[in-house]
């Protein structure tokens, strides 16, 4: 199968390399879930510049974004903001997971059994 190129402004690369360095402990514990193809063999890129966003983590092959979303999350305006972001992508191919900071430190296992379950539901790839 082929990966589609999704196009970025090349400004991100800099936001994209700070969010990495700076990232939450539960953008961290993650990480180490789905870094090395340990997902089902699937290749994730973590702070990953699409368009005119940065998706916390990308696999191509899925076009899937999985976020994890910390309490600044929750105000009005920022779910505002995070549902045009997430339609403006989602027009483009790409789908979503979202998970809060919470979520993430206190239930990694159910996590990752939630993003698994996605992947073996939705997923075409040929073993």
């Amino acid at each position: 199968m082929r990966r589609k190129i999704i196009h970025y402004d090349p400004r991100l690369k800099g936001i994209a390399r700070r969010l990495r360095n700076e990232a939450p402990l539960a953008e961290k514990l993650l990480w180490q879930h789905l870094k090395g193809k340990q997902m089902l063999d699937y290749d994730f890129h973590r702070q990953k510049p699409l368009d005119q966003y940065v998706v916390d983590f990308f696999c191509n092959e899925l076009m899937l974004a999985i976020e994890v979303d910390g309490e600044q999350h929750f105000s009005d305006e920022q779910i505002r903001r995070d549902k045009a972001r997430q339609a403006t992508l989602e027009r483009i191919g790409i789908r979503f997971l979202r998970f809060t900071n919470e979520d993430v430190k206190r239930n990694i296992q159910g996590v990752l059994a939630k993003i698994e379950e996605w992947i073996l539901s939705n997923s075409k790839k040929i073993d």
